[in-house]
């Protein structure tokens, strides 16, 4: 893919390349519309001005539309990262002794690779992205788009609480972490600063608010069993983001802290791995999302304390427990993320995470988890959805983020853990970004 070189003035809104046509043209496609089991039989896809504007016919094609021969291969939506972590990919040596610049730096070219990779859409869970989040969207830099929390929200000895143990309590005086102070994590305690930290991720420009609400993997003082802010914090949070018409994502692992969770109104539940049925059945009552993510388990991040590891492999001996329980209870409300901080070279592998699902799912369940699912999951940002339209399908009037892809991942999704060779075009808010059909030619 070329780095967009808009003229001034004449940026895409969703950071593509401004003199890309607005009208694409792709025939003979075979499509994954985002929510069904089946590819339909060879059929055209109509962009226009950045929206699908048809789907199967030829009419009322604009006689300056690009057209391309999909000769048969598959058109699926853009795929959506609900968990991610976009800035946060220095190591953690790096990242606690660097400054918010050289995260921004890795920030640029992590937002270039995924979207190389097929994702035209993120939901960051985690870090101060606002401003490449803004980068992107004037045209400036290439990227998905960004549903952004900005900093985690943690309490005291939570998972967002990195202040070094040589640091004095802020009660006597201490400083805040690199982390906290680069705007990557918020630590805070007690109903008060729950409210004001809540209404200042939300004035910078948060669709959503994370709050750590149980212990964490990549955090040394927390074990996965520890439940996190009591119930009248996590109500306050719910309380102050419904009131500016969005919602609270959740990252807990236990049982414990998902129902504390749920009943105080949190939408989604980032995690879950160590679930139970009871609870995963107070989840299906309440319509809340479950967001797991798999490929962060499967090996360990470089240079974890052992105490790190443990709770790793403890969350990934959870994995199958949690997702027998979703089959069983029926519970379909499954994002798709992967969760993967501090790994550069994880994040490049990323569409493995389409493989490592089939232990459990179908192709097209995760698919759908991908694209369907996760364009209803950011939809959840209600009046902060920055991009504000239906993603993750292909259909008349939904925005037009869309892939087309040499092979077909409803019968071998390893097809797209190969995106340099199989993803030969990218689609992003209508603009073409990446055409290897063109380049081959």
């Amino acid at each position: 893919m070329s780095d967009p070189k808009p003229a001034p003035g004449t940026a895409s809104p969703t950071g593509g390349d401004a003199s890309s046509p607005r009208a694409v043209l792709f025939s003979g496609a075979r499509v994954f519309d985002g929510r069904s089991d089946e590819l339909t039989a060879p059929t055209s896809v109509l962009i226009v001005d950045g929206k699908i504007a048809l789907v199967g016919g030829t009419e009322d094609v604009p006689s300056h539309a690009l057209t391309i021969d999909a000769d048969g291969r598959t058109l699926t939506p853009g795929f959506i990262d609900a968990h991610a972590h976009v800035m946060l990919q220095p190591t953690v040596p790096e990242m606690a002794g660097s400054d918010l610049a050289h995260h921004a730096l890795y920030g640029a070219s992590m937002a270039k690779l995924y979207l190389s990779r097929g994702y035209t859409t993120i939901r960051d869970t985690g870090g101060n992205t606002f401003s490449l989040k803004r980068a992107i969207d004037s045209g400036m830099n290439q990227g998905p788009r960004i549903y952004p929390s900005g900093p985690i929200i943690s309490q005291t000895a939570g998972h967002g609480d990195f202040t070094p143990m040589s640091e004095p309590a802020r009660l006597l005086g201490g400083h805040r972490d690199n982390m906290q102070r680069d705007g990557h994590l918020l630590v805070v305690d007690g109903v008060s600063d729950m409210l004001q930290a809540v209404r200042y991720v939300l004035g910078r420009g948060a669709s959503q608010v994370k709050l750590a609400v149980g212990g964490g993997c990549a955090s040394d003082r927390d074990p996965l069993d520890v439940t996190e802010f009591t119930a009248e914090e996590i109500e306050a949070a719910v309380k102050a983001a419904g009131d500016w018409n969005t919602y609270v994502a959740t990252h807990v692992y236990n049982p414990t802290g998902i129902r504390r969770a749920v009943e105080a109104g949190a939408r989604t539940i980032e995690h879950g791995n160590l679930v139970d049925a009871e609870t995963l059945e107070l989840m299906k009552d309440h319509g809340t999302w479950l967001c797991p993510q798999v490929i962060v388990y499967v090996s360990d991040p470089p240079g974890l304390a052992e105490v790190t590891k443990e709770k790793f492999a403890q969350a990934r001996e959870g994995l199958d427990t949690l997702f027998e329980l979703t089959k069983k209870t029926g519970f379909d409300r499954i994002g798709f993320g992967s969760d993967i901080i501090s790994a550069p070279d994880t994040l490049a592998g990323i569409n493995e995470e389409f493989v490592h699902r089939t232990k459990w799912f179908s192709p097209a369940e995760i698919l759908r988890q991908a694209t369907g699912n996760n364009g209803r999951l950011v939809a959840l940002a209600g009046m902060r959805n920055p991009y504000p339209g239906t993603l993750g399908v292909i259909e008349p009037g939904a925005l037009a983020d869309v892939l087309l892809v040499d092979g077909n991942p409803l019968d071998d999704p390893s097809v797209l853990t190969d995106p340099e060779r199989n993803l030969l075009v990218i689609v992003k808010d209508g603009q073409v970004v990446k055409n290897a059909l063109a380049d081959d030619r």
